[in-house]
């Protein structure tokens, strides 16, 4: 199907404790991205879940790469229970790798070409082999795993820009790929740019993704734990307390009319 809109989605960016949100659906997400490789403008995406939301309040550099980020979307439900709480209203999760998955339909369709950059090589080469079977059509750029020194980064961007892709997908765990991301930006010659963390992982069928009503009920970080209990555990303990925390005294702000 062809994605196409008569007029640009209206862009409405609010300040959510702090932390910047673009209230975009998908689909106006997707126009944007549409836009963005047809007019080869650049767009560099990110997306805002708990734990990043609580990172990026104690980590500037982090908190930097995001908010300079062309859109910020919002993926968890964490913080769409949040924005509702706090009285926003029209905000929609849009999960990063639902994103990507709609991007490469677009890129079959309209012969745009993607470039994977993460992952190990075997993770990484059975994703791209089930993508091309998803999408037959797809032209790939070219993909490379996520493991490299950092004096290899300018080399890699090099190469990504010599591809010619249209856009980039890094899925790489936070904060390397939002500082390589930034970073390099500016040389990869991409049009749009987004860090899909483990989705290629999922892709890859390595690891499973929640069923819809986990996502639904904001427990899909609960099904992760339950796949990698000993990675992932405190991880998410300690960034739940904390936006559960930040969020309470927001509200209890709020009830006082502070």
């Amino acid at each position: 199907m062809r994605l196409v809109t008569p007029t640009m989605p209206q862009r409405r960016r609010i300040d959510f404790l702090g932390v910047p949100l673009d209230l975009l659906s998908m689909s106006d997400t997707v126009v944007l991205v549409q836009d963005a490789m047809r007019t080869k403008k650049r767009l560099q995406h990110v997306v805002v879940n708990v734990a990043k939301f609580v990172n990026m309040r104690e980590n500037e550099e982090l908190r930097r790469d995001i908010i300079e980020s062309d859109v910020i979307n919002i993926d968890g439900m964490g913080i769409v229970l949040g924005c509702r709480l706090l009285g926003v209203r029209g905000v929609e999760r849009v999960a990063g790798i639902d994103l990507m998955k709609e991007v490469l339909q677009l890129c079959a369709f309209e012969g745009f070409r993607p470039y994977f950059l993460g992952a190990t090589q075997e993770v990484l080469e059975k994703a791209v082999a089930t993508i091309k079977l998803k999408f037959p059509t797809l032209s790939i750029a070219g993909y490379r795993n996520g493991y490299f020194k950092p004096d290899e980064q300018e080399g890699i961007a090099s190469s990504i820009r010599t591809s010619g892709a249209d856009c980039l997908f890094v899925a790489i765990s936070s904060p390397i790929k939002e500082r390589f991301i930034r970073a390099h930006r500016d040389a990869l010659g991409v049009s749009f740019i987004m860090g899909v963390g483990g989705a290629l992982d999922v892709v890859a069928g390595v690891t499973k993704r929640a069923p819809p009503w986990m996502q639904q009920a904001g427990l899909e970080w609960l099904y992760r734990v339950i796949q990698e209990p000993r990675r992932l555990w405190k991880r998410y303990l300690i960034t739940n307390v904390r936006f559960a925390m930040i969020l309470a005294r927001a509200l209890l702000a709020k009830r006082r009319g502070e």
